[in-house]
């Protein structure tokens, strides 16, 4: 995995407060809560005054989230950083798979959802070529349907990964996804149902690399504990893990390098309906999209999912705390 895959490195609790060195830059979001604050009025540093009428209406909004712990923190922090500019939000969290959020988001049922660049455009274009960040930016909007768009891609990233233990990478010798198909049909690998036809599941190993796995085990919990428990008792040899895990370091595991991009680039952004979001809703989510990291991805998703159990609309309000989004 070449773009940003990142192997996490910091093993050690930095929550339930969040503090400034667990996520450094506070200068930087300092900054940004002036400029936010010299731009318009309020006591919150995402006030921008009031709502414009252009793009949408004054209702509250509905924020909703796929069925894993990642996308439920950061629909927390959509919501906590709307409410902070003066728009009213909730949240919904669990909707499910894309496959079901992306219709709530259409059918009105939500109406901003955090998404995913590259797996969001093959899911309204399974033809897509393009691989980058960028190129995945400048042709995403113009393939939504009507109704749909999306805002500014953070600089967070979060990719499906294929991911083996140690041992397992040892006896087959294993960097690689290409080392992978080698051995391909001798390997089961744990991932979600949907695995078996997305495009970067197994038509997209098959595609890009010949490879085609001994069976799909299917687990529900987006690569967490079943699936790890899967992984380390060889129940499975390979899993399908998203790249801001904390277990993939606590674990010392193995993430295969992808270099025929696979998987391709996967910045954190909202998806959202033009019906109900204003210039102002727009600007609040903006100003998340920002200043969010993956480092950020990695330090919510142990606090969440790790022992500390922290509960995902805690861990987002801690963060919008600490990047200075909310006093």
């Amino acid at each position: 995995m070449k773009e940003n895959h990142h192997t996490p490195t910091d093993s050690g609790s930095r929550f339930p407060q969040l503090g400034r060195r667990a996520f450094g830059g506070l200068a930087a979001g300092t900054g940004l809560v002036l400029v936010l604050t010299a731009c318009g009025g309020g006591s919150s540093p995402l006030n921008t005054g009031a709502a414009s009428n252009t793009g949408g209406s004054n209702q509250a909004l509905v924020v909703g989230s796929a069925d894993f712990p990642e996308s439920q923190i950061i629909a927390e922090i959509y919501a906590g950083a709307l409410n902070a500019a003066g728009v009213t939000a909730s949240t919904k969290p669990n909707i499910g798979s894309r496959e079901v959020y992306f219709k709530a988001v259409q059918d009105g049922s939500v109406d901003v959802v955090p998404d995913y660049s590259g797996n969001l455009l093959l899911h309204v274009d399974k033809e897509a070529k393009e691989v980058s960040a960028d190129d995945i930016s400048k042709a995403l909007p113009g393939k939504l349907p009507n109704g749909l768009a999306v805002l500014d891609a953070s600089k967070a990233e979060n990719k499906d990964a294929m991911v083996v233990t140690k041992a397992t990478a040892q006896k087959y010798q294993l960097k690689s996804i290409e080392d992978m198909a080698k051995v391909c049909s001798e390997l089961s690998i744990g991932a979600p149902a949907t695995f078996a036809e997305r495009a970067y599941g197994f038509p997209g190993l098959k595609k890009n690399y010949n490879c085609v796995p001994k069976k799909l085990e299917p687990f529900t919990d987006g690569g967490g504990a079943v699936t790890l428990k899967a992984l380390l008792s060889d129940q499975v040899q390979v899993a399908d893990i998203y790249t801001t895990t904390p277990s993939i370091a606590d674990n010392d595991l193995v993430v295969l390098e992808d270099p025929k991009n696979n998987f391709i680039a996967q910045q954190v952004l909202p998806l959202y309906n033009k019906a109900k979001v204003t210039d102002q809703a727009k600007n609040a989510l903006n100003a998340v999209s920002k200043v969010l990291t993956t480092e950020d991805l990695i330090n919510l998703n142990r606090a969440v999912s790790g022992s500390q159990k922290q509960n995902p609309k805690d861990a987002a309000a801690a963060w919008l705390k600490d990047k200075g989004l909310v006093k």
